[in-house]
């Protein structure tokens, strides 16, 4: 006789051992890209007088890997990834209080609520200075992100319905333009662009990077977008077309739907191309006309009497933060990108 129940253990032992040395393989490889942002986020919460402290670094590993390796048991033992996720989680944040508890501090993130602390540290006239409040900046990139994004999404989404679902002369050789242009550095067209922004009467203007960003992005988006909708059947739209509804109808409540995926992933990839581009933002004005946060960033590292590591890397936690919530948020959509549009 078969004994089915200890099969079954079996095979259930061997996926547990399976997922666990998958996760295993992952967290080691993913280690050298962990441990800069790891570093960057003990520098902020730790670093005191402007230095940056290597003692800390290490015990904030130990508390990585020690959270990670109980998240790992746990889901080998229970197969159970949220009850794995929180065990690991209490487990990092325990022991980090414990070697780390004497270190913590938020003294380093002072440049939140004081809108002269920059120009402070750096020795420079308060009233009128060079260093605007730190919300300023943060707030123009999420302007600048937020719009170029709602542009990208609208226009690569409709451009994108047409090519799919239309035929029409130069058809072929508008879709192979669009991956010609991504062949090109966009860094090249630098000196051009800052000729057109000036011309038009852009420049010194939030409105140029946000046109611009646009415009250099939307080739690849709408090629992305295409193959989302060519993944929807033809059938599904017609049926709904054949029941009544107009072609704007079927586009917005059958085919819009099912192709919500994409919008969102590239929707995504745009807010955090916009929220870290530097080149083009800094290219398109002249002195301080308007701050984002790459730029504050980038000028609050540079200082001939000293860096105060602590508050760069502060304010490098604040920049990261947006992107990496809106990635946490929308992950899950992100993995189904190779899906398209319906299943089965």
């Amino acid at each position: 006789m078969t004994d089915w129940t200890a099969l079954a253990t079996r095979s259930r032992r061997a996926r547990q051992t399976r997922l666990g040395v998958l996760t295993l393989f992952l967290t080691l490889v993913s280690i050298p890209v962990a441990v800069p942002y790891i570093w960057m986020v003990m520098i902020a919460f730790t670093a005191r007088r402007g230095m940056a402290e290597t003692g800390t670094l290490w015990p904030a590993l130990l508390v990585i890997v020690a959270g990670l390796a109980v998240y790992g048991l746990v889901l080998w033992r229970s197969g159970r990834e949220r009850t794995a996720l929180v065990a690991g989680a209490l487990t990092g944040l325990g022991l980090g209080l414990v070697l780390l508890g004497n270190d913590l501090h938020l003294n380093n993130f002072r440049f939140m609520v004081n809108a002269n602390i920059i120009e402070d540290l750096k020795g420079q006239a308060t009233a009128g200075g060079q260093f605007p409040w730190v919300w300023e900046a943060f707030f123009n990139s999420l302007i600048l992100a937020g719009s170029q994004t709602i542009i990208v999404v609208t226009v690569s989404t409709l451009a994108a319905y047409y090519l799919s679902r239309f035929s029409f002369r130069g058809r072929s050789a508008f879709l192979q333009s669009l991956l010609v242009l991504q062949a090109f550095p966009a860094i090249t067209l630098v000196i051009p662009i800052f000729l057109i922004v000036f011309w038009v009467g852009l420049l010194n203007t939030l409105y140029a990077p946000i046109l611009v960003l646009t415009a250099l992005e939307l080739p690849f988006f709408i090629f992305i977008m295409k193959g989302f909708f060519d993944a929807v059947p033809w059938d599904i739209e017609m049926s709904a077309m054949t029941d009544g509804a107009s072609r704007r109808q079927a586009f917005w409540m059958v085919v819009l739907p099912q192709v919500r995926v994409g919008m969102i992933a590239i929707g995504v990839f745009a807010f955090i191309k916009g929220w870290e581009e530097y080149v083009f933002v800094n290219g398109l004005r002249t002195g301080n006309s308007y701050w984002v946060m790459s730029t504050y960033l980038y000028y609050v590292r540079q200082d001939v009497m000293g860096v105060d590591y602590g508050m760069v890397a502060a304010v490098a936690v604040l920049y990261v933060l947006p992107a990496l919530v809106l990635y946490l948020f929308c992950q899950k959509y992100l993995t189904q990108m190779t899906l398209g549009g319906v299943k089965g």
